[in-house]
C-alpha cells in the first residue's frame, strides 16, 4: 500500500502557493490599488501559516506571521505597495521556500528581511498600531481569576462551530483560538451543548463549539481573516457587549456550578447560547456536499505513475499493432472484428493518457516574471514582459526540460539585445524595453518565441568573432540564418567581458543541445536596430507519434508524419550517383533529395518507381528517396542506447507489429544535409 508523506503534501501545496504568492507580488507593483490582488495575496500567506504550524513546521509559522502582520497595513490601505515594499516580500518569498524545503538547516537572513520590511511599511504609515499601545492591556493582564471590567469596557462575544468536515480537511481548532487570542486579551470558553452521546459520537465531526470574548476595539477584520477559508460553511456570531451586559454574564456563569450539581443531567439551559434553527444546519450540510465534490474533482498524482502509464499505453499499442497484423493475414472475421474494437479502445486510451501528460504552458512563462523583475533591478534597464498563448499545451516532460533553456534565451535578450534607456531614447525608442514570450500551435508542433526590441544581432561581430574562433574562414559564405547559428557553438561569445549573466558563451550551446534532444529546431531572425526573435520548434509529444513507415532495401524506417508534406514518383532518367546536383522541379520551386541507399550505405541495386518523400524542418525541404512507402501506423518512441547516440541521421527507434525494430529518421538532420547540397551546388556554379 502506498501511503503519501503529508509532510510532502504540505511541501507541494506549498510550492503552488509560494508561486501564488509571486505571482501577486509581481502583479501588485504592477497595480498596486488593486485591492482583490493585495486579498489573494494575503489569503496565501495565511494558508501557508495555518498549514505551516499545522504541520509542524514552526519557523515557517512564526516568519509568516510577522510577514503577515506587516502586510497586513497594505491589506487596510494604511499604506502603499510600492517597488521597495515588493523587493523585500519578494526576498522574503525566498526565505519562505528555504524554511519549507531545508526546514533542520541553520537558515538566517529573516530577522533581517523582516526588520527591512516593518521598516518600510512604518517609513509611510504615520499613526502608530494599535497593537503597539500598552497602556490598557496591563490592567486586563494582571494575574486575577476575573478582573472587574470597566465602566468604559467594549467586549466582543464570538460564538462559533466549525463545518462537519473541518477536521477532515486538517483545520486545528486550537491554532483558531491562539489566532483569535492575538487579536486582544481573550476569555474562551467551549461550548458542549451538541455534543452527541458516545454511542454516536463521529471523532472527526467538531461537536463542540466555541464563545471567545475578546477585549479589542473592532475585531471584525481579524476575525473575518481567522476563518478565511471557513467562513461559508460555518455558523458564527459576532455581537458587541457593554459593562451591564459583562457583569450580568458574569453573574450568570457563578450560578452555573450549582446549577450543575443540583441537577441530575447537565441540560441545555447550561449553554449560554441560543441554538441555531436546523435550517442553517442544512443549509451547511448542503455547502459541505458541494465543497466535497469540487475538491473531489481534481487529483494530485505523480509524475512517475503517469510515465509508468505512458510505458503500458505505449506497450498496448505495439501488442494492438501485433494483434491487428495477425488478423490481416486471417479470415477469422471474429478475430478480425476484436481486433478492429482493440484498436479503438487502444486510440482513445493512448488519446486520454496523452492528454493527461498535457500542461498548460503558462505554467512555465510564470516562472520568468521574477527573472525578468530581478534583472530589471540588477541591469538598470525597465522591461515589460507580455506573454501570450498561456493555454498551448505541450507534454509534461518537454515542459521541465524547456525552463533551462528559456532562462539563457530571456537572460541572452536582456543582456545582449535590450539597451539601456540612455541608448533606447537617443535611438528614438521608449526607455522602457520590451521581452515578449508566446506560444502557438503549428501542426503537430508548438513554436515558442522570445522577442525582444532591443539593437539587433551584429552579424559583422559574430562573423569577426566566428572568424577568431576558428569556426569559419574569412572567405566562407554564410546567409543570415547561418551566420545567426553560429551564436550556439560551444564556447562562442560576443562580449566583451564575463560578468555574472554572460561571457562565457556556456549559455547557448547549452540551449542547442537541450532542443536537439527533444527534438525541436531554433530560428534566429533578427533586424539591426528593431531587436530579434529566437523560435523554438518542438514536437507536442516525446511519447507517442504518428510516424510513415518506409522501407529502403531490406531495412524499415519511420519518419515522423508532422513533418512529411507530400509524396511523389522519382521521375524516371535520373542519373543514380549524381552527387551534389540532386533536385527536383516540386510545383516551381527545386527541392534536393537524398538517396537513402546511398545515405545508409543499403547494398544492392536501386529498385523501380522509387518514392520521394517531401520533408520539412523549419524554413527548409529535402526529399527522401524509399524504395516503398508501407503506410502509416502509430509509433512508440524508444531511446536508442548511449553506444548509438552520436547517429545524427537517426532520433530513436519504434517496435513493429511483428515484433522488428524500425529506426525514426531525425528529419531536422536530414533535412541540414539536404540544404548543404544546395549550398555546395550554388558554390560550384558561383566558381
Amino acid at each position: 500500500m502506498n501511503i503519501s508523506d503529508p509532510t510532502e503534501t504540505f511541501r507541494q501545496e506549498a510550492r503552488e502557493l509560494l508561486d501564488e504568492l509571486e505571482a501577486g507580488l509581481l502583479d501588485l507593483e504592477q497595480d498596486p490599488s488593486n485591492t482583490d490582488l493585495v486579498n489573494s495575496t494575503f489569503r496565501a500567506l495565511h494558508t501557508i501559516k495555518g498549514s505551516g504550524a499545522m504541520f509542524g513546521f514552526t519557523a515557517v509559522a512564526e516568519f509568516v506571521h510577522e510577514f503577515e502582520t506587516a502586510f497586513d497595513q497594505v491589506r487596510k490601505g494604511q499604506t502603499q505597495a510600492n517597488a521597495a515594499l515588493i523587493g523585500v516580500a519578494l526576498d522574503a518569498k525566498d526565505h519562505i521556500h528555504l524554511l519549507i524545503e531545508t526546514p533542520d538547516a541553520r537558515i538566517s537572513g529573516g530577522d533581517v528581511i523582516l526588520a527591512n520590511l516593518r521598516a518600510i511599511v512604518n517609513g509611510e504609515t504615520s499613526a502608530p498600531q494599535a497593537p503597539m499601545a500598552e497602556p490598557e492591556p496591563e490592567p486586563v493582564s494582571a494575574k486575577s481569576a476575573e478582573p472587574a471590567p470597566k465602566a468604559e469596557k467594549t467586549i466582543w462575544r464570538l460564538d462559533f462551530y466549525l463545518p462537519s468536515d473541518a477536521l477532515i480537511y486538517g483545520t486545528n481548532p486550537v491554532l483558531l483560538l491562539e489566532e483569535l487570542a492575538e487579536i486582544g486579551p481573550a476569555t474562551i470558553t467551549a461550548l458542549t451543548d451538541r455534543v452527541p452521546d458516545l454511542a454516536v459520537l463521529d471523532p472527526e465531526t467538531p461537536h463542540i463549539g466555541w464563545r471567545v470574548d475578546i477585549d479589542a476595539d473592532d475585531p471584525t477584520a481579524a476575525i473575518d481573516d481567522v476563518f478565511l477559508f471557513l467562513r461559508n460553511n460555518m455558523e458564527l456570531s459576532l455581537v458587541q457587549l457593554n459593562a451591564t451586559d459583562l457583569l450580568a454574564q458574569e453573574a450568570e456563569t457563578a450560578e452555573e456550578p450549582v446549577a450543575a450539581e443540583l441537577e441530575d443531567q447537565p441540560g441545555p439551559a447550561a449553554a449560554p447560547t441560543t441554538p441555531q434553527s436546523p435550517a442553517p444546519r442544512a443549509k451547511s450540510a448542503a455547502a459541505t456536499d458541494t465543497a466535497e465534490r469540487t475538491a473531489a474533482s481534481s487529483l494530485r498524482v505523480p509524475a512517475e505513475r503517469l510515465d509508468e502509464l505512458m510505458d503500458r499505453v505505449g506497450e498496448l499499442v505495439i501488442a494492438q499493432a501485433r494483434l491487428s497484423q495477425i488478423a490481416g493475414l486471417s479470415s477469422d472475421t471474429a478475430l478480425k472484428t476484436i481486433a478492429e474494437e482493440l484498436e479503438r479502445l487502444s486510440s482513445g486510451l493512448r488519446d486520454t493518457t496523452m492528454g493527461i501528460r498535457m500542461v498548460p504552458i503558462g505554467t512555465l512563462f510564470s516562472r520568468f516574471r521574477r527573472l525578468i523583475h530581478d534583472l530589471s533591478g540588477e541591469l538598470g534597464k525597465p522591461i515589460e514582459f507580455i506573454t501570450t498563448g498561456e493555454d498551448t499545451e505541450l507534454d509534461k516532460t518537454m515542459i521541465e526540460r524547456l525552463a533551462d533553456p528559456l532562462v539563457h534565451l530571456i537572460r541572452n535578450s536582456i543582456d545582449h539585445g535590450l539597451e539601456s534607456a540612455d541608448k533606447r531614447a537617443a535611438a528614438g525608442k521608449p526607455a522602457k524595453g520590451v521581452v515578449r514570450l508566446s506560444a502557438v500551435y503549428s501542426g503537430a508542433e508548438v513554436a515558442i518565441s522570445i522577442t525582444d526590441d532591443g539593437a539587433g544581432l551584429d552579424a559583422a561581430r559574430i562573423r569577426a568573432k566566428a572568424e577568431e574562433n576558428g569556426l569559419i574562414t574569412p572567405d566562407t559564405k554564410l546567409t543570415d540564418q547561418e551566420l545567426y547559428h553560429l551564436i550556439f557553438a560551444p564556447g562562442f561569445s560576443t562580449a566583451k567581458e564575463v560578468t555574472s549573466l554572460s561571457g562565457r558563451g556556456v549559455g547557448m550551446d547549452v540551449v542547442k543541445r537541450t532542443i536537439d534532444g527533444l527534438r525541436g529546431t531554433i530560428d534566429v531572425t533578427s533586424r539591426p536596430g528593431e531587436g530579434s526573435t529566437m523560435t523554438l520548434r518542438l514536437p507536442l509529444t516525446l511519447a507517442i507519434i504518428d510516424g510513415m513507415l518506409v522501407r529502403v532495401g531490406k531495412g524499415r524506417y519511420t519518419i515522423p508524419l508532422a513533418a512529411v508534406e507530400e509524396c511523389v514518383e522519382l521521375p524516371e532518367g535520373i542519373e543514380a550517383h549524381a552527387k551534389g546536383r540532386n533536385f527536383l522541379d516540386i510545383r516551381g520551386a527545386l527541392v534536393p533529395y537524398l538517396r537513402l541507399r546511398e545515405v545508409f550505405g543499403t547494398k544492392g541495386e536501386s529498385e523501380p518507381h522509387q518514392k520521394v518523400v517531401i520533408v520539412s524542418s523549419g524554413e527548409g525541404r529535402v526529399g527522401l528517396v524509399v524504395d516503398q512507402i508501407i503506410g502509416n501506423n502509430q509509433t512508440v518512441i524508444k531511446q536508442l542506447s548511449k553506444l548509438h547516440s552520436g547517429i545524427k541521421s537517426f532520433s530513436g527507434a519504434t517496435i513493429l507489429g511483428d515484433g522488428s525494430v524500425a529506426l525514426i529518421l531525425d528529419t531536422a538532420h536530414l533535412v541540414a544535409a539536404g540544404q548543404g547540397y544546395v549550398d555546395r551546388n550554388l558554390t560550384g556554379r558561383a566558381a
